[in-house]
């Protein structure tokens, strides 16, 4: 059958809105949420390269002490987790997340010849890669394509951000980059969508009716998620800082049961060369205020136990401080894991050992990739060889 001139105009318009709404809304068209017990992960990516040695202290070290005579963190000023650790003191919620049992500590993550570059760094990171391989997509990019080969639905996964980083990019299906969702709901309320998709199209062809219900299924997802995830059904005690917006947008969509397993969320402001006693304690309050207040609101919703919150920095500091009362680029460090469903809590490993370093950084005790392979294992649900390309023993804290 021949397409009448009035058939193609509309057929063409709704294909070229259909373009431009971004395919990760029509997961949301669907009135009915995900089921109860869901697990979510959420992934806090601390840019600059976190000190972790201020950062969970080994109070009772003396060679701690004598490596850092002006930075180190004194017995009495930390938040004392046992008896030999200490946290950082602008560290209150996570302090009441390992003592409420909720948080676990692993120390020495890393990789074998690692690279201090921060740009290096964080691509080996957040691609899963070797140290002299480079590849293009991220880890959680192909836990996407892998869970959903040929599948009509695939789960997907969301960075708070305008753009999308390495990390969330497969070779089949990408994650998404979203800042504020009002905006981007917005896109669909935009005069030109709500014509095209409007249109009465009376001569009715395959190709015209497919997408008209493409694109009315598409804003009504997005008017769905609008109205879940407006100010309105934002929970208070947020702070009105970076984070604090990023977190209240997370916990909204994850309280809105909408198929979204993985959240994305960076932080900057780790770069420590020079005065790191005031720009760590700045950076870590902004992220210990958005994360107490994201626990808080997780755990007033009953979702504290499916939610699982993770954190990494691209590489830690050198043992020893600097000349500017900063410390340099180092190698391994300690990543945090937050949540209701862990099944260990505290001190996961021994504490770095400040007698065995690597040109004078910290060696790495445990690669980041078993982190990974714990994951997606066992909280994703994944087969972790199909994503990391190589075998890496899972961990058993969740």
């Amino acid at each position: 059958m021949l397409i009448q001139r009035r058939t193609f105009l509309q057929t063409s318009a709704l294909a070229t809105a259909s373009l431009l709404v971004p395919k990760f809304l029509k997961a949301f068209e669907a009135p009915h949420g995900v089921p109860a017990g869901n697990k979510v992960l959420v992934v806090l990516q601390l840019t600059g390269g976190n000190d972790g040695l201020n950062t969970v202290v080994p109070v009772r070290n003396d060679l701690y002490y004598k490596a850092r005579p002006t930075l180190a963190l004194a017995r009495e000023k930390t938040l004392t987790l046992q008896d030999d650790v200490g946290l950082h003191p602008a560290l209150t919620s996570f302090a009441d997340a390992w003592h409420d049992g909720s948080l676990g500590i692993l120390n020495s993550v890393g990789y074998p010849e690692p690279d201090r570059s921060h740009f290096r760094s964080m691509d080996i990171w957040q691609s899963a890669s070797d140290s002299n391989e480079y590849r293009n997509s991220g880890w959680i990019g192909r836990y996407l394509d892998a869970q959903c080969r040929d599948c009509a639905e695939p789960s997907h996964a969301l960075e708070i951000d305008d753009t999308l980083s390495l990390a969330l990019k497969g070779t089949q299906i990408n994650g998404m980059a979203m800042r504020n969702p009002k905006l981007l709901f917005g896109l669909t309320n935009e005069k030109f969508f709500r014509d095209a998709s409007g249109q009465h199209i009376s001569h009715h062809h395959e190709q015209a009716d497919y997408l008209y219900k493409t694109m009315a299924a598409t804003i009504s997802g997005a008017d769905r998620i609008a109205e879940k995830a407006g100010t309105g059904g934002k929970a208070p005690g947020y702070p009105n800082t970076p984070m604090g917006k990023a977190f209240s947008t997370v916990s909204s969509l994850i309280k809105a049961d909408l198929d979204t397993k993985v959240y994305y969320v960076s932080h900057s402001g780790y770069d420590t060369h020079i005065n790191q006693e005031l720009f760590q304690q700045r950076a870590l309050k902004e992220v210990n205020d958005a994360v107490g207040a994201f626990i808080k609101d997780l755990k007033a919703a009953h979702r504290y136990d499916d939610v699982l919150l993770v954190t990494f920095s691209e590489f830690g500091r050198r043992v020893v401080q600097n000349a500017s009362k900063g410390t340099d680029h180092g190698c391994a460090n300690n990543m945090f894991f937050f949540g209701g469903g862990l099944k260990k809590h505290g001190l996961l490993n021994p504490m770095a050992d400040l007698t065995d370093l690597d040109q004078g950084d910290l060696k790495h005790k445990v690669d980041f990739r078993q982190v990974y392979a714990t994951l997606l294992k066992n909280w994703l649900g994944t087969n972790p060889g199909d994503v990391l390309g190589g075998r890496f023993e899972p961990l058993n804290f969740i």
